[in-house]
């Protein structure tokens, strides 16, 4: 029956029998066969009963006028309002009106499975091409748009109602329904005649965003991130400010979810093109495009995109590239010393220390930005590692502290712990004793001070204290520093415990520092074993077990050689780790190839030294180890041509200048001045080379010009060095 006809049958206008329609619905009666045209689809052949109460008796009056505009359309379009559109209309009345139990039992009514059914046929149908037959059997006429966006909203009011409700995985599975009816309707996306409906998109729209956040509520991450993944892979149509939002909350969710998510697997791709590996990758891919985004206008800037883009290259060992990602920021966008302060971070986590530098120095300049304390700290942290600038980093600690005002204890913790450790840099480079034994004093008082002012104990301030003692030989503070740092850690450092190690090797108990090394062994993957084994090889050396110290470098050896070969090339995050390799296999080589110079095994040592060669043509320590070698063989002058190549490499190369005033004084081809000079520049470079203080004690001794008392005080130092000295440097 049409609508025409329906309305002169009855004589009555729509909205007075919608309003007679809504009333029966909510009131639990049923409305008369003789009231209604009677349809196989019509809500009076069924036989339905609300037995729930409204909440209100009064219903607001613009809110049911909204919904009888609805059902007008709805009549007006298909000639009847069928049981389903019905229920969703007066389901969409009661979570208007705040009734969401009630709501969600109104929409728990409608079979939403023969409606997905039906919308899913219909669709298909509207997107057929409009010369194509449709077969006989095909009477039922589809679904108008106007229907379609009704249903689904009830459905999608339904998932809201049951997210209300707490029930989180009801409510994904219903939200997943509604993508997976209009998916499987329209494999190859949203063609426009669908989403010009401005209703349904809207729908669809609150849809895919709703999803992924229903399934980290259900406690299901890795359904949020297939869903994620769904709702920026299929073609939904949504608007540029939607999908940057769902683009960005994803690659919050990768970074700080704890979830490991697998690979996307993509229907198609371009060949050879991108495909992220792990959580990191896909959120850094994200991050990118939302910046790409940002550059051609086509969302408004979000300071957190790089908050967020920061820390995951920091993670991936990818500094250089946020280094790049900021210089590349339009001007204005970044405040100068934002940008400044994360180029500097950037490239002293690359290792470009005085490109950091030169940044920090061009923002600290500007006496006119206050609260400059994390700068100042961090370019005092990098001058402490370059000896040049120990003066300039003290200088930046020291502002630091005066900006403090003693306003923050862990700030000013870390200042005087940088402090410190450039005091006691500073102290090995001065000429004068007194002054040297000053800038120690000073710098042990302010590591002491740091971890006074530490609210938690600080393992890097206690290392420090602990190194510190011990490169003074107050073994016994070192020690007991050393202790302290290994508890604290729970063993989880191998530094503490080759310090700790090096340490009782300076008090001569070399099987207590093995136990030690053995305990670090057990604990510790095969891939970081390399210097604990290097110290092990160290203290049996000390002990006489030579055959035992081949063993253990063959070991480290083979351990290096495998963690290289898995590393594989070109990989940035490894970068770092591949140089340690290297330079621990250099050494190594060299420690092997002096202990069968020791042993008298020639042809060994020479194989050892050539295969350093081939890992580096160019270093100082394989010449001084040859010229051992040679020297052993009694070959002074060749082994003194060794020894001037390492200086030539690294002119304070300290074995090599001690190594060389020894085959001097022994040829006596050189004056004694000559000699003594190599001397005490190896004692100006390292005060602790008991060596060096023997041989300078041997030439004052022999030279008739030096006083006794000169050669006694050498002796007397180097036999108070040589009974605290560590198998290996402290440092």
């Amino acid at each position: 029956m049409t609508l025409k006809k329906w309305m002169k049958r009855w004589g009555l206008g729509i909205r007075g029998k919608l309003w007679k329609m809504m009333k029966c619905m909510r009131s639990g009666e049923q409305l008369r066969l003789d009231d209604m045209a009677s349809s196989s689809e019509s809500l009076a052949t069924r036989d339905y009963s609300v037995s729930y109460s409204s909440q209100a008796a009064g219903v607001d009056t613009k809110v049911e006028n909204s919904n009888i505009e609805e059902a007008e359309s709805s009549l007006r379009e298909s000639g009847y309002l069928n049981y389903e559109e019905a229920r969703a209309l007066l389901g969409r009345l009661e979570y208007q009106k705040g009734n969401i139990e009630a709501a969600l039992h109104v929409f728990e009514g409608i079979d939403i499975a023969s409606v997905s059914s039906k919308i899913k046929a219909s669709l298909s149908r509207r997107c057929e091409q409009q010369n194509r037959r449709r077969s006989q059997s095909d009477t039922a006429p589809p679904m108008s748009m106007h229907a379609i966006s009704l249903l689904l909203e009830a459905i999608f009011l339904k998932v809201k109602s049951l997210q209300g409700l707490g029930l989180f995985e009801e409510a994904a599975q219903s939200c997943k329904m509604i993508l997976d009816t209009i998916e499987s309707a329209l494999p190859e996306g949203l063609p426009e005649s669908v989403s010009s409906d401005c209703k349904l998109q809207d729908i669809l729209n609150k849809a895919v965003e709703l999803l992924p956040e229903l399934w980290k509520l259900a406690g299901s991450p890795q359904e949020a991130i297939l869903s994620y993944r769904r709702a920026l892979l299929y073609y939904w149509n949504l608007d540029t400010e939607t999908t940057s939002k769902i683009e960005k909350e994803f690659a919050v969710f990768l970074l700080y979810s704890g979830c490991d998510a697998s690979p996307p697997n993509l229907r198609s791709q371009v060949e050879e093109s991108f495909v992220p590996r792990n959580n990191i990758e896909e959120a850094i891919l994200l991050l990118l495009i939302l910046l790409r985004k940002f550059a051609v206008k086509k969302i408004e800037w979000d300071p957190t995109i790089m908050y967020h883009l920061s820390f995951a290259l920091s993670v991936s060992g990818e500094q250089r590239t946020l280094a790049h990602q900021v210089e590349e920021l339009l001007p204005g966008i970044m405040e100068r010393r934002e940008r400044y302060s994360i180029l500097a971070l950037c490239y002293h986590g690359e290792g470009e220390e005085m490109i950091a530098l030169n940044l920090l120095r061009n923002l600290l300049r500007n006496r006119g930005n206050p609260d400059r304390v994390l700068e100042l700290l961090v370019a005092s942290k990098i001058c402490a590692k370059n000896m040049v600038c120990v003066e300039e980093g003290i200088s930046y600690a020291s502002r630091a502290l005066s900006e403090l005002h003693g306003r923050c204890n862990q700030m000013a913790s870390v200042a005087n712990h940088l402090q410190g450790i450039l005091l006691s840099t500073q102290s090995r480079s001065v000429a004068s004793d007194s002054e040297r034994i000053s800038k120690q004093s000073e710098a042990l008082e302010m590591l002491e001070h740091a971890e006074k002012l530490t609210i938690e104990r600080d393992p890097s301030i206690i290392f420090h204290l602990s190194l510190e003692n011990a490169e003074q030989r107050k073994l016994d503070a070192a020690l007991h520093h050393a202790k302290q740092l290994l508890k604290l850690e729970a063993g989880s450092s191998v530094r503490s415990y080759i310090l700790l190690a090096r340490i009782l090797s300076a008090q001569k108990r070399f099987v207590d520092a093995e136990n030690v090394i053995n305990t670090a062994l057990d604990q510790t993957g095969k891939w970081d074993q390399g210097e604990l084994l290097r110290t092990k090889a160290k203290l049996q050396i000390a002990q006489g077990q030579l055959k035992n110290a081949i063993e253990t470098y063959t070991r480290l050896l083979a351990i290096i050689q495998v963690r290289t070969k898995s590393l594989g090339a070109g990989k940035n995050l490894a970068r770092n780790r591949r140089n340690s390799n290297r330079s621990l296999e250099m050494e190594a080589w060299h420690d092997l190839a002096n202990v069968y110079t020791s042993l008298s095994q020639w042809r060994d040592a020479e194989v050892c030294l050539s295969k350093s060669k081939t890992l580096s043509p160019y270093s100082a320590s394989r010449w001084h180890s040859t010229g051992l070698l040679y020297e052993a063989k009694g070959l002074h002058q060749e082994a003194l041509k060794a020894f001037k190549a390492a200086l030539d490499v690294e002119p304070n190369h300290v074995p090599s200048l001690v190594s060389t005033a020894c085959v001097l004084r022994r040829l006596g081809s050189q004056s004694i001045p000559i000699i003594r000079t190599f001397l005490t520049d190896a004692i100006r470079l390292d005060k602790t080379n008991h060596s060096a203080w023997y041989n300078l004690g041997l030439l004052y001794k022999a030279d008739p010009s030096s006083s006794v008392l000169e050669a006694a005080e050498c002796f007397e130092a180097a036999a108070f060095l040589e009974d605290s000295a560590p198998v290996e440097s402290f440092r």
